[in-house]
C-alpha cells in the first residue's frame, strides 16, 4: 500500500461522509494559505498567472509547552499562532500578487530619479559655466539626486506591515470594545445599575458595528476578491474532508459556508463574551473598590472586558474548532454556529475556478507533507 493510501486510511470519516480534518486556511491577496500538522502553505496568482507556491515549516512547542495545548488554553495560542501566520502569509501574497507591477513602478521610479539628475546636471554646469563653481555645483547636483533618491524609493516593506498590523489591532479594540461601550454607558446608564441589560445592549451593539463593518469593506472590489478566495478556500476543504479527488470540478459543487470558518469563531466569541461579562461579577469589584460613576467607572470596565478576551476565546475556540467541527451534523452544533454560518454569507463568495486552482495547490503542498511524514513514521526501523 502507498503512502498516501495509508494515510488516507488513517483519516476518520464521520457518518455523512465528510472525515474530521484539521487542515484549516485563510483568503488572501490573490492567493490562498493552507495550515496542517506540520506546514502551512501559500499559492499566489502571480500577474502573468502563473500561481506562486511557499511553504514553511510549523514549529511545534507542543513537546516543551505542554500546557499551551490544554483545552481552553489552547484557544487563545492557536488564536495568537493564526495572527502570526496570517501576517507572514499576507506579505508573501502581497509581494507575488502585485511583483511585477512593484518592478514596474520601480522601473517608472528609476527612470524619474535619472531625469531629475539629469537635469540637477545640467543645471549645474549651465551655473559653472557662468559663474566658475564648478566644485560647489556638483555638490548641488549631489544633494538633489540624494533628495531624489528619499522620495522616489520609497517602498511598503516589513515594518509598514507591522505597523499596518498594530493599527488594525488597535482599531479593533476601538471598534469593538471602546465604542461600544461609551454608545451602551449612553444609552443604559452606569454598568452597576443593571449589569445584565448593560451586557445585552454592549453585545447588541458590537454585533452590529462587526456586521456594519464587513458589510462596508465588502463593498471593496479587492476585498470582494478576497471574500471569493475565502470561498475557494472552504470548497477545497469540503472537497478534501469528503475523500474526493482534489480537482475544481469536485471543489465547485461543494458550498462557500464550512462550520470551522473563523467568521463563525468571531461571531461566538460576541455571544460568549455577553456570557462571560455578565458572569464575571464585575459590579461587586467596583463596589469593593469605590470607583465613582463616570469616566473612572467605564475605563475599569474596558479594562476588564479586553483581560477577559482571553478566556472567551478559549471558550469559543472549544466550541466552535473542537466541538462543532468534530460534530458538523450534530442539530445542537447547527442550531449555536448558525449565526456565525450566516455571517460567512457576507465573508464569502463563489470563486471561480483560478481561484479553486489556488486553494487546491495550496491545500496538496500541506498534504503532500503530512503523507511524507506518515510514511517516516509507518516505514520500518532499520
Amino acid at each position: 500500500m502507498s503512502s498516501q493510501k495509508k494515510s488516507e486510511s488513517a483519516r476518520a470519516f464521520a457518518e455523512d461522509g465528510a472525515c474530521k480534518t484539521h487542515v484549516g486556511g485563510q483568503a488572501l491577496i490573490e492567493g490562498v494559505m493552507m495550515r496542517g500538522k506540520y506546514n502551512w502553505a501559500v499559492a499566489v496568482r502571480e500577474p502573468s498567472g502563473e500561481i506562486y507556491i511557499e511553504e514553511h515549516d510549523l514549529a511545534s512547542g507542543k513537546k516543551k509547552n505542554g500546557w499551551l495545548y490544554w483545552p481552553f488554553v489552547r484557544g487563545c495560542r492557536a488564536f495568537v499562532e493564526s495572527l502570526m501566520l496570517g501576517f507572514q502569509a499576507l506579505e508573501i501574497a502581497a509581494l507575488h500578487a502585485y511583483g511585477e507591477e512593484a518592478e514596474e513602478t520601480e522601473e517608472a521610479a528609476k527612470a524619474d530619479e535619472a531625469e531629475v539628475k539629469t537635469a540637477a546636471v545640467d543645471e549645474v554646469e549651465a551655473g559653472a559655466a557662468n559663474a566658475g563653481e564648478t566644485e560647489g555645483g556638483a555638490a548641488k547636483a549631489e544633494s538633489k539626486a540624494a533628495k531624489a533618491d528619499e522620495e522616489d524609493m520609497v517602498e511598503f516593506g516589513h515594518k509598514e506591515m507591522v505597523f499596518s498590523m498594530v493599527m488594525g489591532l488597535v482599531l479593533g479594540v476601538v471598534l469593538f470594545v471602546v465604542a461600544p461601550a461609551l454608545i451602551t454607558n449612553l444609552i443604559v446608564g452606569e454598568y452597576d445599575e443593571n449589569t445584565l441589560l448593560w451586557n445585552i445592549v454592549d453585545g447588541v451593539i458590537r454585533v452590529g458595528v462587526f456586521v456594519f463593518y464587513i458589510w462596508l469593506i465588502g463593498r471593496m472590489e479587492e476585498i470582494r476578491r478576497m471574500f471569493s478566495y475565502h470561498g475557494a478556500e472552504h470548497k477545497t476543504i469540503h472537497c478534501f474532508e469528503h475523500g474526493l479527488p482534489l480537482t475544481v470540478e469536485n471543489a465547485r459543487t461543494f458550498p462557500c459556508l464550512h462550520v470551522r470558518c473563523g467568521t463563525a469563531f468571531l461571531i461566538m466569541v460576541m455571544l460568549i463574551a455577553i456570557l462571560v461579562y455578565t458572569v464575571v461579577p464585575l459590579d461587586k469589584l467596583i463596589l469593593a473598590l469605590g470607583v465613582p460613576d463616570g469616566a473612572i467607572k467605564l475605563v475599569l470596565v474596558i479594562l476588564v472586558r479586553i483581560a477577559l478576551m482571553p478566556v472567551i476565546a478559549g471558550i469559543s475556540y472549544e466550541i466552535t474548532v473542537k466541538w462543532a467541527g468534530n460534530h458538523p451534523e450534530n442539530p445542537l452544533v447547527k442550531v449555536i454556529l448558525w449565526p456565525g454560518m450566516q455571517m460567512q454569507r457576507l465573508t464569502t463568495k463563489e470563486p471561480d475556478d483560478d481561484m479553486l486552482e489556488c486553494a487546491i495547490a495550496s491545500m496538496k503542498a500541506v498534504l503532500a507533507r503530512e503523507d511524507a511524514e506518515n510514511a517516516k513514521e509507518s516505514a520500518p526501523a532499520a
